[in-house]
């Protein structure tokens, strides 16, 4: 069992690595291959369209078929987007690249919540959650200084042949090494309507879609191209604020895990973590033309208190027959992944649209988006019912 789960953490990695190194890599491409900052932030958006897209499915295939297959198999599609990735010769390209790498990376997260839910009693879930999540973001900040350093030292279209090869073979990983818990889809029918029909889970469905977004958004593309245009900042630059970010979301990832059971609540340490959330947000953009080093302590501050994503996860799944786990934590997933897959093609066009008066105005439009949105997921959410286990 906990081999397996360590192959599953290991497809985790690769799942934050690769929503997060368009940052890093959005200098070279747009000298190599033309990509602007509009069409790095669509095929950013293309991965988490495509990983949100797959959610549904993949939550029958869990409960039907077990996590081995399902993350193995598709973690093998990641590898071939990898490969187009490596082999793109115009910015469209990359979009294909994305969506397949979304699609490998989509159940890996999810297989994990589900081995944890079924084979695990439910009061450690939030805390197996987090930590899964907190060792798998170094995966974050594996695609930051490290991943700038071996752009620098390959090239980027041999690094990401690499990483091509290491997905593959973590896909077999996956296959060989993970054993499924019995199924219980025989037993006890029901449906993803059944879910619905729920009222306690459409507040919790409403933070869900809020609380992972903008600091997804902004690590995983805005990162790069607002420091290289606003503070004139390289690749290995980015990727040291890359780096601190990255840091500071697995610390928010451990630190959220125990959380509900020292204060008694999760509702509302939720709610406090992403109302920090929101003001360091509107910090970035009060002062998007401060000294580098004050929008880079914003980030990071968003990094930290942005971490509640499994969280509310844990919020989530409490509600939640066992029969519809499966169904259950990927509509979850689902309502987690695909806003910020829509937020990034929204703020492309949004950055386009912004008039260049000066060189930070584009970006703070980008920046006061995530905010306001954030903040009205936090009113919805207000409506929720706690629940710990």
């Amino acid at each position: 069992m906990r081999v397996g789960i360590a192959a599953l953490v290991c497809g985790y990695l690769l799942s934050q690595f690769y929503r997060a190194f368009l940052a890093v890599l959005a200098p070279v491409l747009k000298a190599d291959l033309g990509a602007t900052a509009a069409e790095l932030a669509a095929a950013s958006g293309w991965w988490f369209l495509a990983f949100a897209a797959m959610q549904l499915p993949i939550g029958a295939a869990l409960d039907r078929h077990g996590p081995r297959r399902t993350a193995g198999v598709l973690m093998a599609v990641g590898a071939g987007g990898a490969a187009v990735f490596a082999l793109a010769t115009a910015p469209w390209h990359l979009n294909l690249a994305m969506a397949l790498i979304g699609v490998g990376c989509a159940p890996v997260l999810m297989a994990g919540y589900f081995i944890f839910a079924r084979s695990f009693p439910p009061a450690r879930f939030g805390l197996l959650a987090g930590v899964m999540i907190g060792v798998g973001a170094l995966g974050n900040v594996a695609a930051s200084l490290p991943l700038s350093a071996a752009v620098e030292a390959f090239g980027w279209r041999e690094t990401v042949w690499g990483l091509a090869g290491f997905t593959a073979l973590v896909a077999l990983g996956i296959l060989v090494l993970v054993r499924d818990p019995p199924s219980l889809a025989h037993h006890e029918k029901g449906s993803l309507m059944d879910l619905l029909r729920m009222p306690s889970i459409w507040p919790i469905l409403a933070m869900m879609a809020v609380c992972y977004t903008p600091i997804a958004a902004l690590r995983g593309l805005w990162v790069g191209p607002y420091f290289s245009d606003v503070h004139g900042y390289d690749p290995l630059q980015i990727g040291q604020v890359g780096l601190w970010i990255g840091l500071a979301m697995v610390v928010g990832n451990f630190a959220y895990g125990p959380l509900d059971r020292w204060v008694g609540s999760r509702k509302w340490v939720i709610l406090g973590g992403n109302a920090l959330t929101v003001l360091s947000v509107l910090g970035l953009w009060a002062f998007a033309e401060a000294p580098p080093i004050v929008a880079a302590g914003f980030l990071v501050a968003a990094g930290l208190f942005g971490a509640s994503f499994p969280m509310v996860v844990a919020h989530g799944r409490a509600f939640i027959p066992p029969h519809l786990m499966g169904r259950g934590v990927t509509l979850l997933n689902l309502f987690g992944i695909a806003p910020i897959g829509l937020a990034q093609i929204a703020t492309g066009w949004l950055y386009a649209a912004t008039p260049a008066d000066r060189a930070s105005a584009p970006y703070e439009a980008v920046f006061l988006f995530f905010a306001v949105t954030t903040a009205l997921g936090l009113v919805a959410y207000l409506w929720s019912r706690d629940r710990t286990d």
